[in-house]
């Protein structure tokens, strides 16, 4: 495996990815409205594939994980990807009820040290960003990069156990990245910025990010979509 050169990262350092497993019916809602229960649980694949390729240069790869894999879009990628013995990734269990506990739970699960922790509504995501947010960390206690929607689509740690900071914090809202802000800073953390994106939870946002990143599997599974609507 090729490292992706950084000179500024810390020389150790976690990609945690949050993920629902992409199953038919419980995936992507939103965009199932418009494409299908289906078709929304295959870009939903592609775009955790999409994700994870994009992880795989970190120097430990964490996925904290809920659903049943076996009965997702994409199954057996999605399983050859996680048993790569190249990539070596840990696959944990989501634990906690509401999703600021899951979150909280989940950078406790990776640590320790540094935790860059994203989703799978980001599949335009590249290596050398992931490498960017770990080497903020090196002046700041927190990355923090806002989506589009208000949310955010990264939260880096340079302790994971400042993430027990997330629990009270009323996740997917239009003000979730700024309430998580005030979170992190009343913990007395530091918190850097990184560039915003666009989460996939809509077919306009679908549009953008696949324009954005033509030669993802989300891209190609996206204008595959379009083309059968047609």
């Amino acid at each position: 495996m090729t490292a992706i050169p950084s000179t500024t990262a810390p020389p150790t350092w976690t990609v945690l990815v949050v993920a629902k497993a992409p199953v038919s019916g419980l995936a992507k809602t939103r965009l199932a409205a418009g494409v299908g229960e289906r078709a929304a649980a295959d870009l939903a694949a592609a775009a955790l594939l999409d994700t994870l390729a994009a992880c795989a240069h970190a120097p430990r790869r964490v996925i904290a994980l809920t659903g049943d894999l076996d009965l997702a879009e994409r199954a057996d990628d999605l399983r050859g990807t996680l048993d790569d013995p190249t990539t070596r990734w840990t696959v944990v269990p989501q634990r906690g009820d509401a999703f600021d506990e899951r979150l909280a739970a989940a950078h406790a699960d990776a640590g320790p040290g540094p935790t860059v922790q994203v989703g799978m509504d980001t599949p335009q995501v590249t290596p050398e960003l992931l490498a960017d947010v770990a080497a903020r960390l090196l002046d700041h206690d927190a990355v923090l990069g806002r989506a589009d929607d208000g949310g955010w689509w990264v939260l880096a740690l340079r302790d994971p156990a400042h993430a027990a900071a997330l629990v009270g914090v009323p996740m997917s809202t239009p003000t979730t990245y700024d309430d998580t802000r005030v979170a992190l800073t009343a913990a007395g953390l530091d918190v850097g910025d990184i560039v915003e994106l666009t989460d996939v939870d809509t077919a306009v946002d679908a549009d953008l990010v696949a324009a954005a990143a033509p030669a993802t599997r989300f891209a190609r599974a996206w204008t595959e979509q379009k083309a059968v609507a047609r």
